[in-house]
């Protein structure tokens, strides 16, 4: 297996969806020539020519319409929309078109074939419109599917699952990690499933939960808990609607502890749900209330991102609170 970082994953995934099926499109912001800011899209443009990569006006509620209208005709587009702060232009195509396209039918037409990539999240001291989880915001949308890798390997093998699934799927891309996240990714085609939660680590003692790049910030703080005796089994949830409730369930009522982990400010972000979840199903199970380890309520601030972030600090004070209580 090649090594790639997850750039490299998700220009991959995409250079293998393209060659599948010809009714694969790659368009947004500056992806065509230019690669996207970031490069994600490098290559392509050349490989597939401007039919099928190319660049849009900067219209966020024009690109996701436009890839409705394309979605509904049987093609396969994959919309990037350059930052998950700039997505909100597009909120009313995404959830009042996209997640109601198939209701609106009784599923006589539908938009399944869309994905919408986008890269979230803090990290790169890219202030407050560059910097947000809004995950929350859409995860209270039926009709849509969102999913969070994170690593290369994960990057590729979902993104993948995202372009050939029957529904509408945003893909959010952690860009702290686009560079920073490097293992073994396969040149060829794989998928994995949506919608399936994985054990990344086995243990017994807390169950902490998180997705997307607060995975490695939760590796870290089991490895400082390790050090006080205590064994912490990590779920990454790789999809947050749905979730894999079940999975995480299974995991608390052996442990007896949960703590969510998320990047996102603490007030109704997803982990809310989580937590939520894990009261209703293994309330009996519970030595202690479900903590959250979360940023700060207030906008994402430039000059005190260290301060404002869930690092694995935080995750491991809440892991000792759980332990505590």
């Amino acid at each position: 297996m090649a090594k790639m970082n997850l750039l490299q994953a998700i220009n991959s995934a995409l250079d293998v969806a393209m060659a599948k099926n010809d009714k694969v499109s790659v368009f947004g912001e500056d992806v065509g020539h230019f690669g996207g800011v970031f490069r994600a899209t490098s290559g392509l443009q050349e490989k597939y020519g401007r039919n099928r990569c190319f660049n849009t006006p900067l219209v966020e509620q024009g690109i996701i319409g436009f890839a409705n209208g394309l979605a509904a005709q049987g093609s396969f587009p994959v919309a990037e929309i350059q930052f998950g702060d700039y997505i909100f232009p597009a909120f009313d195509q995404i959830v009042n078109e996209t997640a109601k396209f198939r209701y609106r039918s009784g599923n006589e037409f539908n938009v399944g074939g869309l994905t919408i990539r986008t890269p979230y999240g803090g990290g790169i001291h890219g202030g407050h419109y560059h910097s947000q989880s809004p995950e929350a915001y859409f995860a209270h949308t039926p009709g849509l599917k969102i999913v969070i890798p994170r690593n290369p390997y994960q990057a590729k093998g979902l993104l993948l699952s995202a372009i050939f699934d029957p529904n509408p799927v945003l893909f959010m891309e952690p860009k702290r990690l686009y560079r920073a996240a490097v293992g073994e990714v396969p040149e060829d085609d794989y998928t994995i499933p949506l919608g399936k939660a994985e054990v990344v680590q086995e243990g017994t003692d807390v169950t902490v939960v998180g997705w997307g790049a607060q995975v490695e910030v939760i590796e870290r703080a089991a490895e400082l808990a390790a050090k006080d005796g205590v064994s912490v089994e990590i779920i990454d949830l790789r999809s947050i609607l749905p979730w894999d409730a079940d999975t995480v369930a299974k995991s608390v009522m052996k442990t007896g502890r949960a703590v969510v982990s998320q990047e996102a400010p603490h007030t109704m972000a997803f982990g809310s749900e989580v937590a939520a979840t894990i009261q209703e199903q293994c309330f009996l199970y519970l030595e202690s209330p479900v903590m959250r380890a979360s940023g700060l309520d207030t906008p994402y601030p430039l000059a005190h991102e260290k301060e404002y972030f869930s690092d694995h600090l935080k995750t491991y004070e809440a892991i000792k609170r759980s332990l505590n209580y």
